[in-house]
């Protein structure tokens, strides 16, 4: 293992300006794990557990591409899913009453993975929800924000519906279906859906209270209309830890091997054409300045952010991969925290990688 200095240094620059309190991460190059190292501690409190580099945390968004976007691939690959399939057609709550050509009947699966389906980003839904039935119920009835097609704005409410037409499609639940054919041959044996109670207070805290939960939220989904749902989703719901990111990563850059094909990695993280101006691929997501993925990584990218602090962005061209775990929603909108300064320091940690690897 190389150990990183100067970007340890900017992830213990951000826990002293509580941007979080500890943070993980992992750098995978050529064919090999480089680094996987921990700063912090779960909380802010000085006699609070150390993070260490195998500490698992809540994923938040990761979820869509470690998971969800996984699930796609390997259901198009086994010619289950068209992405021009419209959404009606495996959900026909979705355009329920609509009449023909209207806009709900023209979304497609791939819109939902190129956020370009019109559905809304977000809606607290676990306010009036209190079962998965009725979060999906109130997603198949939401209205659209624009028209299919016309503009990409990242979206829970449409991986949400994803994640339930996937599940629609493959007769298998999302999480089932994932730790069989996705986890489970990649060797990631910390990655899961709703961790074990025993499990718990090994996985720093996100939260120290919220509408659905008055105590500290640990070891259970930080994500309100995730926990509603009972923990598994689309959007949000998986845990793990820096190896095991940096193990689907591995699997990403190396073609897909041994569960993907070359062809299904590179249409699924290609940027897509339309609309005209999207960063998005299949899924993922493409560097556009400014980037989470800072200055350096290559056109040839793709990557994900995650709500509670967390993010992973693949360079292609120089089979590079970082991942960053943190608990940035931890104190939350309390005083002690700067809420919003993991956008400085992401980009700040991926510039600081790339320059001790000399890649900048």
């Amino acid at each position: 293992m190389i150990p990183l200095q100067q970007s340890e240094t900017v992830l213990r620059d951000a826990v002293r300006e509580a941007a979080f309190p500890g943070a993980s991460y992992g750098v995978f190059l050529g064919d090999n794990v480089l680094s996987l190292g921990a700063v912090g501690r779960f909380t802010y409190q000085a006699d609070a557990p150390s993070v260490q580099p195998d500490t698992v945390f809540d994923l938040a968004s990761l979820s869509k591409v470690i998971a969800t976007t996984a699930m796609a691939m390997l259901l198009f690959e086994a010619k289950t899913l068209r992405l021009d399939t419209p959404v009606c057609s495996v959900l026909p709550e979705f355009a329920a009453g609509e009449p023909a050509g209207s806009p709900r009947r023209a979304i497609t699966i791939e819109m939902l993975l190129a956020h370009s389906s019109g559905l809304p980003a977000h809606r607290r839904l676990y306010e009036q929800c209190a079962s998965r039935q009725q979060v999906l119920d109130a997603c198949l009835r939401m209205p659209l924000e624009a028209p299919p097609g016309t503009r990409a704005l990242y979206s829970d409410i449409g991986f949400i519906l994803l994640g339930a037409l996937l599940e629609q499609l493959a007769s298998a639940s999302l999480d089932a279906f994932c730790q069989q054919t996705v986890f489970r041959p990649l060797a990631m044996q910390s990655t899961t859906y709703r961790p074990a109670a025993t499990a718990r207070p090994q996985i720093p805290p996100t939260s120290a209270g919220d509408t659905l939960s008055p105590g500290i939220v640990q070891g259970i989904v930080h994500d309100e209309n995730c926990r509603a749902m009972g923990g598994v989703a689309g959007h949000a719901g998986l845990f793990a830890n820096a190896a095991d990111c940096l193990r689907f990563a591995a699997c990403m850059l190396n073609s897909g091997a041994p569960i993907f094909q070359p062809d299904t990695v590179h249409r699924f993280t290609a940027r897509v054409a339309s609309p005209a101006g999207s960063s998005r691929a299949l899924g993922w997501d493409t560097p556009s300045a400014p980037s989470s993925s800072g200055a350096f990584f290559s056109p040839h990218s793709a990557g994900h952010l995650g709500y509670a602090g967390t993010s992973l962005w693949l360079d292609f061209t120089r089979r590079l991969a970082v991942v960053l775990l943190t608990n940035r929603t931890w104190p939350g909108t309390q005083p002690r925290g700067d809420f919003d300064r993991i956008r400085t320091v992401r980009p700040a940690f991926h510039d600081a990688v790339m320059r001790e690897l000399s890649l900048a």
